[in-house]
């Protein structure tokens, strides 16, 4: 069994994402794995770890004091731990996280995706990087990150080293291929 650290939105959103959020809790749960998360009970973020309890997994999720509030904590988390910073959530998370999906979200998932990403390009972890892209939200950002490649500004290995998908199936497998 693996820990899979999943990140996304937890601002209101269409339901068509809610509803992939689901998709990947329950998915995750029904192999085994762990989700871990960001701590909120709220939009994509609630939908994925209400998903994977429903599905008989194990939740564990990290939110710092400040948004226990803003974000509406997982109070029904298997293991809900409250943080002090942002940047002790950030640490813990990917302690204990085996892989990582991205599924659409904005700049603090974008922030997310960005460090996981560099972090193991760079070579501070070995951990699989996986963007879960069913509806082309990314497709604006991964142009303009192939033709940064083309001037030299992202490196090809970079590029090479994020997994990018737009099936649920392929997302947790690659996940979880370490």
């Amino acid at each position: 069994m693996s820990a899979v650290c999943v990140y996304c939105a937890s601002g209101p959103v269409d339901q068509r994402y809610l509803d992939l959020a689901s998709e990947v809790g329950r998915a995750l749960a029904e192999a085994g794995h762990v989700v871990v998360s960001g701590g909120g009970n709220i939009s994509m973020m609630g939908a994925l770890v209400t998903a994977a309890r429903e599905s008989g997994g194990h939740t564990i999720g990290i939110i710092p004091r400040a948004l226990v509030q803003h974000e509406v904590a997982d109070l029904g988390s298997s293991e809900l731990v409250i943080t002090e910073t942002m940047r002790e959530r950030k640490r813990l998370m990917d302690e204990r996280a085996d892989g990582f999906i991205t599924l659409p979200g904005g700049i603090g998932t974008l922030e997310e995706l960005f460090e996981t990403w560099t972090g193991g390009y760079l070579g501070m972890h070995d951990k699989p990087v996986v963007l879960l892209d069913p509806f082309d939200f990314y497709a604006p950002l991964l142009d303009w990150l192939r033709e940064l490649s083309t001037t030299g500004f992202v490196a090809q290995r970079s590029l090479d080293r994020l997994q990018v998908t737009d099936t649920v199936s392929e997302a947790v497998r690659y996940a979880t291929s370490r």
